[in-house]
């Protein structure tokens, strides 16, 4: 049975690219049918790595059968996977984020969680001397995976790995990172064809905080003003979000690349309250306030929020 590779819902570059690289490297090296599987439509910056490198888009899955055999890539968090993830066998997980728990598998199974910023370099890693027989796409997905989860290496997140993996891939495809970074970075920022809805859930994780249940989206642009400039219609969107998602609320950080800053969206007191505990700030009588140095959900955001 071929066995399905998938990364969380809401996918970006890394839950792009990973099941594409675990996919192949399963069928092509290891001999066991895979298929790489989204769990939603890919972001702009996930689509510019598909046709960069002419891959297909993956199927689109909204569930998975019991029995099924899957590999789970660049999330361990139930929230973040088809309901009844459970009933499926669960063969390996691969993943670069805090553990969660929740996941149940139907026996021992292989699971590799390391502190770097990407999957895509855990799976250079793992790959290991199997890595002179990939493709070039395969190295341009790893590419882009590392880059887009580093911010070109801005993010807190990143690490020596985490670097020295992206040079070494571009040194070999023959890619100037900054050229390439802004390419991507210019195809994320554009986010002129999504609707507010869209736009809060593109990017997003649902986390609890204080009793209160939180959907956490991050917009990372080169060009904050032209998501700033829909904030009105994006605050006039969160409550329905909100409820349709079964949170309390949503809360919006505008990452900007370039200058290394988010700008939270303040809609009501709750968000008000949420930033001024989390992030030391002042929020005043202000509908947004910017927060210097912040670029990372996993370990700026995340850690911080409190109530």
């Amino acid at each position: 049975m071929t066995t399905l590779v998938f990364g969380h819902k809401s996918p970006d570059t890394d839950s792009t690219g990973s099941p594409l690289i675990w996919a192949w490297y399963l069928s092509e090296v290891k001999g066991q049918p895979a298929e790489a599987v989204l769990l939603g439509e890919p972001n702009t910056e996930a689509a510019f790595l598909l046709e960069k490198w002419s891959i297909d888009k993956p199927r689109i899955i909204d569930g998975v059968e019991a029995g099924q055999p899957v590999v789970i890539v660049d999330t361990n968090n139930p929230a973040e996977l088809p309901d009844g993830i459970n009933n499926a066998d669960i063969r390996q997980i691969i993943d670069h984020h805090k553990l969660v728990g929740g996941l149940e598998t139907k026996g021992p199974i292989d699971i590799r969680i390391e502190p770097v910023a990407c999957t895509a370099t855990l799976m250079w890693k793992m790959i290991g001397k199997d890595m002179a027989q990939a493709p070039a796409w395969v190295k341009g997905a790893m590419l882009t995976c590392i880059l887009s989860d580093t911010l070109e290496f801005r993010s807190p997140t990143t690490t020596q790995e985490d670097e020295a993996i992206a040079h070494a891939l571009a040194e070999d495809l023959k890619i100037d990172i900054p050229t390439y970074a802004t390419d991507m970075f210019a195809a994320k920022s554009d986010v002129s064809a999504f609707s507010e809805a869209e736009l809060l859930r593109m990017d997003s994780k649902e986390y609890e905080v204080g009793g209160k249940s939180f959907r956490v989206s991050v917009l990372e642009t080169t060009s904050p003003d032209t998501v700033l400039a829909r904030k009105d219609a994006l605050v006039a969107a969160m409550p329905k979000v909100a409820e349709e998602d079964g949170v309390d609320q949503v809360l919006l950080f505008v990452v900007d690349i370039l200058n290394e800053e988010a700008t939270l969206l303040v809609p009501n007191d709750l968000v008000k309250t949420v930033a001024e505990k989390s992030f030391a700030t002042v929020v005043g009588e202000a509908d947004q306030v910017v927060l210097p140095g912040v670029v990372s959900r996993k370990k700026q955001i995340i850690p911080n929020l409190a109530l």
